[in-house]
């Protein structure tokens, strides 16, 4: 893929009450997705679920979820960097409703699944959060959606949150050959919101000839595509805290995140 491609920047992919809607045909891929829903205050949008597994996670603000006559009321958060947050599990092959009365923006991860999953509520409370690395290389990783931590089909998504001026998604480290107890096959997406206005900055490599290979400034709203090939570090400016969520599904008959790292960066304690 070319660099323009997989460096979406805010606005590009832009789409009615969307302010983000990357779908596996925008993406060039066959299953991860994501959309960002901005809803003014009393707002609500319509979702068919179609082929697709959905979790709706609030970046700022609460909305309620209703779904096939259940209804899940979810607080939400004042911004990402303030903590985890909620969530709602939508199946496939079904009919939502997203509301909220005093406005928000609303991630909506998703990846095309085969088995129908019953619609179920995250408490804040169970999400499993990680320090991962150390010194310069410390984050803390929200698993809302890990592959062990949460039910889905297909879907694995998780929140990462970087200091200012650290490195994260170190080692780079690649998933993009399914090698049975060494490597699952993962489309992935980055979503970007970086604390204060700042930058950051997201690299891939390639894996093999003609991979996937950029450079790319990120900024509040942009996303990266990764296809393929090593991907990391995910640099944040120094005193500019970096969010990015992370939405990733594959072809794999297990749901699982197993990933190599790049053999020139083990460095211990980093991970």
């Amino acid at each position: 893929m070319e660099e323009r491609q997989l460096y979406v920047p805010g606005g590009a992919a832009a789409e009615g009450p969307y302010a983000l809607r990357i779908d596996p045909g925008r993406a060039g891929w066959d299953h991860s997705a994501l959309r960002v829903l901005e809803l003014a205050a009393g707002g609500g949008q319509e979702l068919d679920t179609g082929d697709s597994e959905w979790i709706v996670l609030p970046l700022n603000g609460g909305c309620t979820v209703q779904v096939h006559g259940v209804s899940f009321e979810l607080r939400g958060r004042e911004n990402v960097f303030g903590g985890v947050t909620d969530f709602a599990y939508l199946p496939r092959d079904a009919h939502a409703r997203i509301s909220s009365g005093a406005g928000g923006r609303f991630a909506l991860a998703g990846a095309r699944c085969e088995r129908r999953l019953p619609a179920r509520y995250g408490p804040a409370p169970e999400v499993p959060v990680e320090e991962r690395g150390s010194g310069v290389c410390a984050r803390r990783v929200h698993n809302f959606a890990a592959a062990g931590a949460f039910a889905c089909d297909r879907l694995i998504a998780v929140e990462v949150l970087t200091p200012g001026g650290n490195w994260s998604s170190y080692p780079p480290h690649k998933h993009d050959e399914q090698v049975p107890g060494e490597e699952t096959r993962l489309e992935e997406i980055y979503y970007f919101e970086i604390d204060g206005g700042g930058l950051g900055y997201q690299r891939i490599s390639p894996s093999r000839p003609g991979g996937a290979d950029l450079l790319a400034e990120v900024r509040s709203g942009d996303a990266v595509l990764v296809p393929d090939g090593w991907h990391g570090p995910s640099i944040a400016q120094p005193g500019h805290p970096m969010y990015y969520l992370n939405v990733m599904a594959g072809p794999g008959e297990e749901r699982e995140w197993r990933i190599r790292f790049h053999p020139d960066h083990r460095a211990e304690g980093y991970r």
